[in-house]
């Protein structure tokens, strides 16, 4: 079995760098302003999107987790207050807390400045819908 060429070996590289310090940036940034983390956001998020909550394979699907992965994560966020869980037939309904839709609120726009800071401003305009094109050819 043969390893990647030089070339292919520096794409490689260079594409673990860009997506592992952007996100690290991004998710320091919330962390720093909000003391979220990065998934916290994403939980919350999702059951904003869903009005509010979901089930928790529901959700653990959405995120591409596994469901014990997630089920130990939303007990910290429960234990912080951020979410509830409901046992309900044939599994747990995942709700947003008070304080975890506050904390959403208070995150949303330091993610998106992050965002735009850490991703957005260095991509150009022209080439943003082509890296969405690879991107999503990518991730499917």
């Amino acid at each position: 079995m043969a390893g990647l060429s030089d070339d292919d070996r520096e794409l490689w590289e260079a594409w673990k760098r860009a997506a592992d310090g952007i996100r690290g940036r991004i998710n320091a940034e919330i962390t720093a302003e909000t003391g979220l983390s990065e998934t916290d956001v994403t939980v919350l998020t999702h059951l904003h999107d869903g009005g509010g909550s979901a089930r928790q394979n529901e959700l653990a699907t959405l995120m591409g987790w596994q469901r014990s992965r997630l089920s130990h994560h939303l007990t910290r966020m429960q234990d912080r207050g951020l979410v509830t869980r409901t046992p309900v037939a044939g599994g747990m309904q995942v709700r947003a807390s008070t304080m975890g839709r506050a904390a959403l609120l208070q995150a949303r726009p330091v993610h998106a400045a992050a965002v735009r800071r850490h991703l957005l401003d260095g991509v150009p305009p022209r080439d943003r819908v082509r890296l969405l094109s690879l991107l999503r050819m990518l991730a499917d």
